[in-house]
């Protein structure tokens, strides 16, 4: 079993990718931007800088600054309030500290999205360490903030699992020489998350935790399960 468990907390803990993608959308239309959903969720999870370079590479640095900002609070006005966390996330969190596992969260997320999801989460009691945007300049594929997390754990990579819902999480997560598992709520398909470097992928954070616990054996039992289940 892995000792350290890195979480990204949005589209992993909390379902707030719809909410971040319009709000990014909103930003961009409000500086004169036409930018379509579908290209924005392929960048989902990606550093929001990088992102308005794929995307807008006209843009100058000043004017993505200014975007971004705006992004920030669109988001936190009008989106934020409706994001909730996915169910069993504190069911998970226990279950990983009872097998001797400590949690830690390392997301892009700063502020007062930050604060609103660790108290949606109701799991403080659970986690070790936080790592979030407002400790570093860079968020992922950047290894930066898992660098951190792990450090805070005092565990090296390959101790540890970074959970994620996006190949950007999973790019992170192998760059600070973690094991990286991915779950589908990001809107991600299981083959893209899979040639990101996922060793195990699932529907959600319940259906991922065997995978958690056992690692390579604990898709042998998921298998086993859905054999014994049709």
């Amino acid at each position: 079993m892995f000792k350290g468990f890195v979480f990204d907390v949005e589209g992993t803990l909390v379902d707030s990718v719809a909410q971040n993608l319009r709000s990014f959308q909103d930003a961009l239309e409000r500086s004169g931007y036409r930018v379509s959903i579908q290209v924005l969720q392929a960048y989902s999870g990606l550093d929001g800088d990088q992102t308005l370079q794929l995307v807008v590479p006209e843009a100058s640095q000043d004017e993505r600054r200014a975007i971004l900002k705006e992004r920030g609070a669109i988001f936190e006005r009008d989106y934020l309030p409706s994001v909730k966390p996915f169910d069993g996330v504190r069911d998970v969190f226990r279950v990983l500290g009872e097998h001797g596992g400590r949690v830690a969260l390392a997301t892009d997320c700063r502020g007062l999205a930050f604060k609103r999801y660790m108290t949606l989460l109701k799991a403080d009691d659970f986690i070790a360490a936080t790592a979030c945007g407002d400790d570093v300049e860079h968020g992922k594929p950047d290894p930066r903030l898992v660098g951190m997390a792990l450090r805070k754990l005092g565990l090296s990579g390959p101790t540890a699992v970074m959970v994620g819902d996006t190949p950007y999480d999973a790019e992170a997560g192998l760059e600070a020489g973690t094991k990286v598992a991915t779950v589908l709520t990001g809107g991600f398909t299981e083959e893209v998350l899979r040639q990101a470097g996922s060793f195990a992928v699932a529907r959600d954070l319940k259906a991922l935790l065997k995978s958690l616990l056992f690692g390579e054996k604990g898709l042998e039992l998921q298998q086993s399960d859905w054999l014994r289940s049709a």
